[in-house]
């Protein structure tokens, strides 16, 4: 029987800092961002629908702008949607045959409830930290400004309250706690 742990929360949380840490304790990471934007550049019919319902300026002869992609889905929430439709089964399906080997593994990702990722894990993990701290760390590594940061901090807003508090277990990254003992703490409820 294998066990499957999301690790979610919002923009600048410090999703991945937990999957690195776990990664390095020798756990397997599927990182939903990653694996998307590796099969939306390898899916010609991919790109064609972001084209055709999202938006044709982000489709280039070198593949997908992200800017421009993001840009537009962060501020229209019906080409967010339609974005989210096209590729969220393909992740789906990908992670399914992933993950159908391995005894325990982490599925990492910001959407857990919109993506339909969330009715294929036993337990999630939601990682939190300040707005205030969540900005810097964003404005740090994405050069973002804080309205763009802002925009994609309220889209998330739906899928933190999709949560179910029961399959919820909270790691504090507000940088005053020490995330490794937190982990193993949760490992520990996993068992």
């Amino acid at each position: 029987m294998n066990r499957i742990i999301a690790i979610t929360g919002g923009i600048g949380s410090g999703k991945s800092v937990v999957a690195r840490v776990l990664g390095c304790m020798g756990y397997e990471i599927y990182d939903c961002d990653s694996q998307a934007r590796q099969i939306m550049e390898e899916s010609e019919d991919i790109k064609l629908a972001i084209g055709a319902e999202v938006c044709r300026e982000a489709i280039t002869a070198s593949g997908i702008d992200r800017r421009i992609l993001a840009q537009k889905v962060f501020s229209d929430t019906q080409a967010l949607e339609a974005l989210n439709r096209i590729v969220h089964r393909h992740v789906r399906d990908h992670f399914k045959e992933w993950s159908s080997s391995r005894t325990i593994c982490f599925v990492e990702t910001a959407i857990l409830h919109s993506s339909g990722m969330d009715a294929l894990v036993d337990e999630i993990w939601e990682v939190t930290a300040p707005k205030e701290i969540r900005i810097e760390r964003v404005i740090a590594r994405n050069n973002l400004s804080i309205p763009e940061i802002e925009k994609r901090m309220e889209a998330q807003k739906a899928e933190e309250a999709a949560i179910p508090a029961l399959k919820k277990r909270v790691i504090n990254n507000d940088g005053a706690q020490a995330i490794l003992p937190q982990i193993e703490a949760l490992l520990n409820l996993s068992d």
